[in-house]
């Protein structure tokens, strides 16, 4: 039995060995690292960064390691396709990216027409895998579509008939909003948008906003904010400043702890909802996220939905890529569209056949300064 254990944990080894000493596989990270959604770029690109060596620890891909090459999209398109050029040049296999739709959006058709694998973190548009023009194309995060339900419930369940509507002015935030009234209309709730404010990304002032959204009167304010370091703070400040008084809910994902570490007390009782929590059931019984979140707080990183999604994005891909033990692009990303894929953070995950990972929404409150999940 010991010459069986150390026999196995020697040929553990010995695989690590090879994979360092094989040509690393080439993964690229375009996500912000600068300006207002920096410090969220940042960290899911750690956290992508822990799940390689995660994977490395354990032979790597076919026996090869994982490099990731990161490049900065600055939250804008025409950089993100800059750069998205850039790592096509570089040869990388698989490229993992995706906080702001409208960059998605411009660097999809750049990454489909070079047949690089595309796998989108965060960005929600519907957009995004509204057709077959990219058959390599992944997205871990839930899309507006699959977020709006939650958010229309919690409106009719809080009698929400007045509502006020301040909603970030993209493809993201408009496709929120646009989906959350379908969600009422299709549900036959009555309902009227009673102020309409609208921003751009990186929108840091909204005093005038929310003295409108507070003279309108309204039963409840939604609120759709991706830039979770300055923007949705900012504005949950100011609309405490001028005492809103209607209750908030944030569109799904957008509160985090980073929202909170910034907007401190303005935060309390807003309500949201997300599709991942580290420390509930069922993410922490699965010993993928057991690993993965330890590996992160050794790296002094947080575990929430960010860091998950960024994680799993390239988990997903090893996985899939040993299944088939090939790093074709076509046979990979066919082992992953309409496919389950066992192990993983999200334990069996499974991707409708369009590339879209399929989720379970858990309804929030901030409490206290933290953010309760509702079972």
């Amino acid at each position: 039995m010991r010459f069986r254990s150390w026999f196995a944990a020697a040929a553990l080894l010995l695989s690590s060995f090879a994979a360092h000493a094989a040509e690393p596989i080439k993964i690229g990270m375009l996500f912000p690292q600068s300006g207002g959604a920096g410090d969220d770029g940042q960290r899911v690109t750690k956290a992508v960064q822990v799940m390689a060596e995660l994977i490395n620890a354990q032979g790597g891909v076919l026996g090869r390691p994982i490099q990731v090459l990161i490049r900065d999209d600055e939250s804008t398109p025409a950089v993100g396709v800059a750069k998205a050029n850039e790592l096509i040049g570089e040869g990388v296999s698989l490229v993992i990216e995706g906080y702001n739709s409208p960059v998605t959006l411009a660097i999809q058709p750049v990454l489909a027409r070079a047949g690089i694998m595309d796998i989108t973190v965060l960005s929600k548009a519907d957009g995004i895998l509204a057709n077959n023009n990219n058959p390599l194309a992944v997205r871990m995060n839930s899309s507006n579509a699959m977020d709006a339900a939650a958010i229309a419930d919690w409106l009719m369940h809080s009698k929400a008939h007045r509502i006020a509507f301040a909603t970030q002015n993209d493809a993201y935030g408009n496709g929120a909003q646009a989906g959350v009234e379908a969600e009422l209309k299709k549900a036959g709730w009555p309902y009227e948008i009673v102020s309409q404010q609208s921003f751009p990304f990186t929108a840091t002032d909204f005093r005038v906003a929310v003295t409108a959204i507070k003279d309108a009167k309204p039963d409840a304010v939604s609120v759709t904010n991706s830039s979770g370091g300055s923007g949705m703070p900012a504005f949950l400040q100011q609309y405490a400043q001028q005492r809103g008084g209607a209750p908030v809910v944030a569109a799904v994902g957008t509160i985090s702890p980073t929202v909170l570490a910034i907007a401190g007390a303005a935060a309390e009782g807003v309500a949201s909802a997300d599709i991942y929590f580290a420390d509930v059931e069922p993410f922490k019984s699965y010993k993928a996220n057991q690993d993965f979140v330890a590996a992160l707080r050794t790296n002094h990183l947080l575990a929430d939905k960010f860091t998950a999604l960024g994680g799993g994005a390239l988990q997903v891909w090893a996985i899939a890529a040993n299944q088939v033990k090939s790093l074709d692009k076509e046979k990979v990303a066919n082992a992953i569209r309409g496919k389950t894929l066992p192990g993983t953070i999200f334990g069996d995950a499974t991707f409708a056949p369009n590339g879209q990972m399929q989720a379970h929404f858990f309804t929030t409150t901030v409490k206290d300064g933290q953010i309760v999940v509702q079972q």
